[in-house]
């Protein structure tokens, strides 16, 4: 995947058509969440008994020159059949930042405004998720780059602060912070395995932030030194827009927001953060066996929900 996204990269042009030769939905192991369907015309209704048993979502809506993503787009489960032949990626009209067109026309968030990336690949990459939808429908649950673009440049800006309240006020409940009791026959060897995999972080913490992270056995959590506390706010606060919408997404997946810093900072790869989110449950599954359509699609979602966000901070930055 890497080797594509810098062939692509390198022969990116300022106006040019997507032609990603792979699809990052190829990725998605989806359970979609419940959902309300919008209400349809009769003429839609009809159309619907007659052909399939799908629900769908309010359509996008598009004028001559824009089209602009429903509401619904965050949560549904498909919002439309597809209405673009091909799918382009420009400059935006001021410099700043680039555009998705579907065919002639610009790509809005659910509020109206024009979706601007960044960076050119992470508008390569989001318009390969358009450019890969099916003709019977648009999917918004194959496409996390679009989600989180969307969080990014529209939530992201408005609650700011509130999102780093939220992400400090479980900043004690850490899943990184809590050890397994070591004189318990039920949690026999995890223990052991928590220092191994977890402690060169708890190093890496202290150098970076300058306080080691205090560990606990409750489930309820414990205190951190204030020192910490404040050493990680404050890097959240000089993060941009798609940095903390990347974080936060990255931290709700791994109840851990020190494992979604390591990314942000360099120090864990995805599969290392994989390894530390899941330890205690593959630990489990090591000893009792793997249940099929439980565990690995626990796996398959968790590796979906970190790689796309991490994929999407790096994107970001380029």
């Amino acid at each position: 995947m890497a080797s594509s996204f810098g062939q692509l990269l390198r022969t990116a042009k300022p106006f040019s058509r997507c032609t990603l030769p792979f699809s990052l939905t190829s990725l998605v192991l989806h359970r979609g969440p419940a959902f309300s369907a919008a209400a349809l015309s009769e003429e839609e209704e009809k159309k619907e008994e007659k052909s399939d048993d799908k629900i769908y979502m309010h359509a996008p809506v598009f004028s001559d020159s824009s089209v602009t993503m429903p509401v619904s787009f965050m949560t549904g489960s498909i919002i439309g059949k597809r209405f673009y032949k091909e799918v382009f990626t420009r400059e935006a009209d001021d410099g700043n930042g680039w555009t998705v067109l579907l065919d002639y026309r610009t790509l809005k968030s659910p509020s109206k405004r024009p979706i601007k990336l960044p960076t050119l690949s992470l508008a390569k990459a989001i318009a390969a998720e358009w450019e890969y939808q099916q003709t019977d429908g648009i999917r918004p649950f194959t496409m996390p780059l679009m989600r989180l673009a969307c969080t990014a440049l529209e939530r992201v800006p408005l609650t700011r602060t509130k999102v780093i309240e939220q992400l400090m006020k479980k900043f004690n409940q850490d899943l990184i912070f809590c050890r397994a009791p070591g004189d318990s026959d039920l949690t026999n060897g995890v223990l052991e395995r928590q220092v191994e995999a977890i402690d060169p972080l708890f190093d890496w913490i202290e150098s970076e932030f300058g306080f080691r992270p205090v560990v606990y056995t409750s489930l309820f959590g414990g205190k951190q030194e204030d020192g910490l506390a404040s050493a990680v706010e404050r890097l959240l606060k000089k993060t941009s827009n798609c940095e903390l919408a990347s974080i936060d997404a990255m931290a709700a997946a791994a109840h851990s927001l020190m494992i979604s810093i390591g990314i942000f900072c360099g120090k864990l790869e995805i599969e290392e953060a994989i390894k530390l989110i899941r330890l205690e449950e593959d630990l489990q599954v090591d000893r009792w066996g793997l249940v099929e359509g439980g565990h690995d699609v626990d796996m398959a979602e968790l590796r979906v929900q970190i790689a796309s966000a991490a994929v999407f901070l790096g994107l970001s930055r380029t």
